[in-house]
């Protein structure tokens, strides 16, 4: 690990590249890679397949279940890495509560950007035409403490970078910053 630092969330709308950047980071950095959507019950699936957004009950127990997750990672001697949308500051604060010392990877990219990505995703339950209800919902996570906002366009390999220089020891300073 290059950090002291237990654990990472890469966050953002649907669309933002979580999984790729994840999963590139957890490459860079020994990580192991959580996706969240693994641990979406059956019931959120369904409605999300449907076109209909999660709303903040929908959410609670299946955030409570990623801080668990979380918690259990760290345990096992890994740094957990978590994709998961987080698009409201009190999601994000459940987490926090379940991992002191969490860091925030945001993802950012235009609604027209994120509904081209996701059109372009085969295979997955998240459609299209919750695009506007994800950006309705999120609370953008800048000036929070630990929190990296990033440009989603760039290429994930540079993403990654980005991160893993951010968490480097000397970089320390940096996360000191954005605190």
């Amino acid at each position: 690990m290059n950090s002291p630092l237990s654990a990472i969330v890469v966050m953002g709308v649907a669309g933002c590249g979580k999984s790729c950047v994840g999963a590139a980071i957890a490459a860079r950095s020994g990580g192991r890679l959580i996706e969240g959507d693994a641990f979406h019950p059956a019931e959120n699936i369904k409605k999300m397949s449907a076109g209909t957004p999660l709303n903040d009950a929908d959410r609670a127990g299946w955030l409570v279940r990623l801080g668990q997750e979380l918690q259990a990672t760290v345990k096992d001697g890994e740094r957990p890495i978590l994709t998961c949308s987080a698009l409201k500051r009190r999601y994000r604060d459940t987490l926090r509560e379940a991992m002191p010392g969490l860091v925030f990877v945001f993802l950012e990219l235009t609604p027209a950007e994120a509904e081209k990505r996701v059109l372009a995703r085969p295979g997955h339950f998240m459609p299209a035409s919750l695009i506007g209800s994800q950006f309705a919902a999120l609370e953008s996570p800048h000036g929070e403490p630990l929190t990296l906002p990033l440009d989603a366009t760039l290429p994930i390999e540079a993403l990654a970078e980005s991160v893993d220089a951010w968490l480097k020891p000397c970089g320390e300073r940096n996360l000191a910053r954005t605190a």
